[in-house]
């Protein structure tokens, strides 16, 4: 039982870990032993968020590749597997944000939105997967969001996608449980992060949050690594097709 959180000898694939929640989510797994893959589609963010987490005591690679891109996409993950070794843990984190009202929001902003944040969860989970399903095991998480589940102003393609990842997560569990495949979903609240910083000065905005949100804050992204630890290992083997909400008790308050 005292190994049910252990991560050692697991090797976790996050997209878009150069940066943001990502950094955050594989410093975490890596204090628990996970020797990490940092994907991000710029190669000087990706060798520094190596660099940190090797600073700080961790086995860390770089695979710098394009998660909308089907080609680069299954070279990547037939690159890491070769090189590296097997994938136990995938976390599809990778993610854009665009703002702008429904009635005027540019049909490419769209298009960006909904592949990196929809499409590329497909085309990552699926190269990984054919090869877990290979091997009888593996674990997959999807970074979803509170919008997997409400709407919001200026961001509609965002929840879109968001929503999407939410049905693919549970279609994917559906498919894949036989294969002794897990596949679970973070879907956090709102947190301080670069993406919501222009959010969080908003001092009007900031009030409506903490009264709407029961415990009154913003999220810190470190609280996020408890969830991301528990999905990646053995303690949650028999979760499957789940949506774990991180939100400080935003979406049961009326």
């Amino acid at each position: 039982m005292n190994n049910l959180f252990n991560l050692q000898g697991k090797r976790i694939l996050i997209t878009g870990s150069g940066q943001g929640i990502g950094l955050v989510m594989a410093q975490g797994l890596a204090q628990y032993g996970a020797e990490i893959i940092i994907n991000d589609i710029s190669p000087e963010r990706a060798e520094q968020a190596a660099m940190t987490l090797r600073d700080e005591g961790a086995t860390a690679h770089t695979a710098v590749f394009n998660v909308t891109d089907p080609d680069s996409v299954e070279t990547a993950i037939h690159q890491i597997e070769q090189n590296v070794g097997p994938i136990d843990v995938l976390f599809n984190n990778a993610g854009i944000q665009r703002r702008h009202p429904f009635t005027e929001f540019p049909v490419q902003e769209w298009n960006d939105v909904i592949s990196v944040n929809q499409t590329a969860v497909f085309l990552v989970s699926q190269a990984v997967a054919k090869r877990m399903v290979t091997r009888n095991a593996g674990k997959i998480v999807n970074i979803c969001s509170m919008q997997s589940e409400l709407g919001r102003d200026t961001i509609t393609p965002y929840a879109a996608a968001k929503g999407a990842v939410k049905m693919l997560t549970r279609g994917m569990c559906v498919e894949l449980a036989r294969h002794n495949i897990q596949v679970n979903g973070i879907a956090p609240g709102y947190f301080k992060t670069a993406m919501t910083q222009t959010l969080v000065d908003d001092q009007a905005f900031t009030d409506w949050l903490c009264k709407r949100t029961p415990a009154a804050r913003w999220g810190d992204p470190q609280e996020l690594v408890g969830a991301a630890v528990f999905l990646s290992s053995s303690a949650s083997n028999f979760v499957n097709g789940h949506l774990l909400f991180v939100d400080g008790g935003m979406l049961v308050a009326v």
